[in-house]
Order: C-alpha cells, then structure tokens, then sequence
C-alpha cells in the first residue's frame, strides 16, 4: 500500500511538471504563430502604403506637366504630352508607368519599344467597370505568378478642372526578401530564447511541483501517523496555496474532533476497565469467602469439648480460615498495587548494579546475568525497578515448562541511544497469537492462580517513569520482554547505596 501511494504521488508530481511544461510550449507556439502573422501583415500593409505612396507621388508630378503643357487637354493628346516625360518620370519615380485611354487601350508605355508588347494593351473589362463605378476610380489588382506577388493599381489622370483624360497604371511586384530576412532572424532569436526560458519553465517547473507536492506529502504523512489514542499535533502550513490550506484545515479539526473522541473513549475505557476490576475483585473475595463459612459451619456442628482431639482440629480449622484470610490479603494488596501510581523518588540509579541486586533473590541456576558496560545512569524509584526485575524474571521462570532439559533466562542491560536497556529473555513455552494484544490487561492472566495484575503493574510504572515495555515471543520458542529507560548524562555520579 505504501509504494502504491509513493505510485500516485509521483504521478501527480508528473502531472503537474508536464502541465507546466505543456502551458509554457503551447504559450511559446502561440506567440510565434502571432508573431509570424504580424511580420506578414506588416509586410501587405508595407508593399499597399508604398503602392499607394508612388500613386500619389507620381499623380502629382503628372497633374504638373499637364498644368504646364501647350498640348490641349484631351485624351488623344496624351501620348504627345507624355511622349518624353513618361521615361522621366519611370526614371525618377523607379517603376513602370502605364497609360491607357478611359476604354481601357493602351496609349503609352515607360517600356522600351520592343518590350511594349508584354505590357496587356487592354484593361481587363471587370477592372474597368470597378474603376467607373468606385468613389475613389481607383482599382488595385492581386496576382501571383511562379510564386511572386503582383500588385497593379488603375487610378483615373484628371485635367485642372477635374475631367477624366485617362487611366494610370503602375504596375509593383512585392519583395518580401528583406521582411523574410527579418522574420527569419526574428525566429532564429525567439528559438534562442525560447530555449533558454524553456530551460528556466523546466526548473522552476520542478521546484513548484516539488513545492506543491511536497506540501501534500506532509499532510498525507501526518494523516498516516494519526492514531486515536495519542496526542495528535495540528499542521501548520504558514502561507500555503489555498487548496492545499483547506486540507490543512480539515485535517486539524479532524484532529480536534479526534482529541475529543479519544477523551471520550478513554474515559469510557477507565470506566469500563474499572467496572471489571471491581466484579474481578468481588469474585476473587467471594472464593475463599465459601470455604471459610463452610469450615466454620462444620465446626459448630462436629465442636466437642470432650473429643481428646479437639485442639489438632481446632488448629486445622484455625489453620484453613487463616489460609483463606492470606488469599484474601493478596488479593486486596495485588488490587491496592495496581490502583496505586508509584511514587517518583528521583533517585539517581546506576541501572547495572540494581538490576543484579534485584536478580540476587532467586535461587535458580539457571538465571543469568550480563551488562555491556558497569554503569548505565537513570532515575527512578529504587523499589520500582526491582519490583519491575522481580515480577518479570518470576514470570520467566514459571513459562519455562517442568519438562524442559535446558531452561534458560537470561536478563541483560545494555545502553542504546539515550536509553537504557532491559531484557529478560526465556526459552519457555512462549504467548500465543490470540494472547498478544491482551497481555498487558489488567485482568488477564494464563495462570491457573492470581489476577493477572503483574505485567499491567510493571506497564504502569515504566511508563510513568517515561519508559517502554514492550515484548518479543514465539510460542514454543519463548519470549524476550524489553523494558526502556531514560538515561541522564551526570557526571560525577553519586555513590550507589547497594546495601540498601
């Protein structure tokens, strides 16, 4: 499941590293395309204003010959008129220049005789007709041919007092080599750039996806370590995107209404937990409770001052209630233990030396002792520790079957990290499966005697010196229980009082 969610999230990292990618390919595609179409319009719009330029331009320098000419303003004069000055001004003017009469024939060329021929002697008839129906009387002609393009304007020549004598004809052929040469480099320059900001898109791309990616992995993260029955801290984003700041917020109240939900459960748990004490206590009093009103029943019935034996079986009598009252007290002690929270002596403990002090009591051979190094420092209640020691190397020794050839317990301190150490290792019979998860109950016990209250105890101390326990077992194989201790760093340390 966890490289499934690694899967998914790398996907999304991917997603949105091509997203940015793609957005940035398509944005540059757009603006060479807009680009390109600008240098074309640029270009029309250049080769329409020069047409029209040379239009006006070479009007006006014909309306002064005719205002300067002796001919007689007419349209049969005008190839005398222009006999000399059309080449003059094609010269001056650097085009073509054509005249044809008001019914579209050719009356004057710039062209030298022998290429007057390729000059069309007549105005197309659709032309004309635009050319007279038009409020400007002007006309410019688009043509392509063998790939380069022509334009033609057809404007009216008009005499002083604004008669029509002719038709004007400049033909222009469009050369976009210099704007071609523009947007060649221009697009040489763009892909320079382009390249380089696809570059920075990359990168910046990469740290945004990591950012973001990166902002829900900590949420993704805190959402696996939340658990019901710690405490559970809130995530604090600063300024976070605002997607990403409502999941913070779901999260957090989740958290509030968690912490609250815990404090609920845990308190019904208390309740609960207390409720079974208190019918366990009951059933462990009213054992012993039966067999002592029966022996005092039967002593009133079967008392004879006069049987020669009446003081062995008032000792026997005596003996029985005694027993009974000693289960009694054990039950009550074993129940004012659990209840009771150890008190926190502080004591400054060198764990090494206490640990073998505790194990001195048992008898076993079989028990055996081993410490890494001679003094680990902790602190805690003397008394504690020991009863920890005890109780756990007791319940070692009683899981270790009768039958076995080669028993072994073995307990060892050692240091690791900033913790001390316990292990209390055996090669008994082990807990089952189904016994796991309810070995620190309070109640529960595989003995055939006692209220199982040892293991729930020593959890209870340890964690109320900031300890763990925690333990390690294979039925048939036995079982490790670990104990972990905070170490304090104190130097000199003081004098263990071992004879205590």
């Amino acid at each position: 499941m966890k490289e499934k969610f690694k899967i998914k999230r790398w996907s999304l990292r991917v997603r949105i590293f091509l997203s940015m990618i793609f957005i940035t390919l398509i944005a540059s595609l757009l603006i060479a395309i807009v680009s390109i179409y600008q240098f074309k319009n640029e270009a029309k719009q250049y080769h329409q204003d020069r047409l029209e330029r040379k239009e006006n331009s070479i009007k006006e320098h014909i309306n002064y010959i005719l205002a300067n000419t002796t001919y007689p303003l007419n349209t049969e004069n005008l190839p005398l008129i222009f006999r000399e000055r059309i080449h003059e001004l094609a010269n001056i003017h650097g085009t073509e220049i054509n005249i044809f009469d008001l019914n579209g024939h050719l009356i004057k060329s710039s062209k030298a005789a022998f290429s007057v021929d390729t000059v069309s002697q007549n105005i197309p008839s659709g032309i004309l007709r635009v050319i007279r129906s038009t409020a400007e009387k002007r006309y410019v002609d688009l043509k392509s041919e063998g790939g380069v393009k022509y334009r033609s304007s057809y404007s009216y020549i008009k005499d002083t007092k604004f008669k029509p004598l002719g038709i004007l004809n400049l033909p222009y052929i469009e050369d976009d080599g210099y704007y071609e040469k523009e947007l060649n480099n221009f697009l040489i320059r763009f892909m320079q750039v382009y390249s380089f900001m696809l570059l920075i898109s990359v990168i910046i791309a990469y740290f945004l996806s990591s950012y973001i990616t990166k902002s829900i992995k900590e949420v993704s993260d805190r959402i696996k370590e939340t658990r019901l029955n710690e405490v559970n801290e809130k995530i604090d984003m600063g300024d976070s995107p605002q997607e990403i700041s409502l999941l913070v917020h779901a999260y957090n109240d989740m958290v509030e209404d968690l912490d609250e939900s815990a404090a609920k459960l845990a308190q019904k748990e208390r309740e609960e937990a207390w409720r079974e004490m208190a019918k366990q206590v009951a059933h462990e009093i009213k054992n012993p409770l039966t067999p002592m009103r029966l022996t005092v029943q039967s002593f009133q019935r079967k008392f004879d001052p006069t049987d020669p034996n009446i003081k062995q079986k008032l000792n026997e009598y005596s003996d029985t209630l005694i027993q009974q009252i000693d289960t009694m007290t054990s039950v009550a002690s074993a129940f004012s233990s659990f209840a009771s929270m150890p008190a926190q002596q502080n004591e400054t403990l060198n764990v090494v030396k206490i640990v073998q002090l505790a194990l001195e009591i048992f008898n076993e051979n079989y028990i055996t002792f081993h410490a890494d190094e001679p003094r680990i420092v902790t602190r805690m209640d003397r008394t504690q520790l020991i009863r920890i020691i005890t109780n756990l190397v007791k319940n070692a020794t009683q899981a270790i079957d009768e039958r076995e050839p080669h028993p072994t317990v073995d307990v060892r301190v050692f240091r690791e990290g900033n913790n001390a150490r316990i292990t209390v290792r055996d090669n008994g019979k082990g807990i089952s499966m189904e016994n796991k998860n309810r070995i620190f109950e309070p109640k529960f016990t595989t003995k055939n005697s006692g209220m199982g209250l040892g293991l729930g105890i020593i959890k209870n101390i340890v964690e109320n010196y900031h300890g763990t326990i925690t333990f390690n077992s294979d039925p048939g194989a036995g079982t490790m229980f670990i104990v972990t201790l905070p170490i304090i760093q104190q130097e000199p340390f003081e004098k263990e009082q071992t004879n205590h």
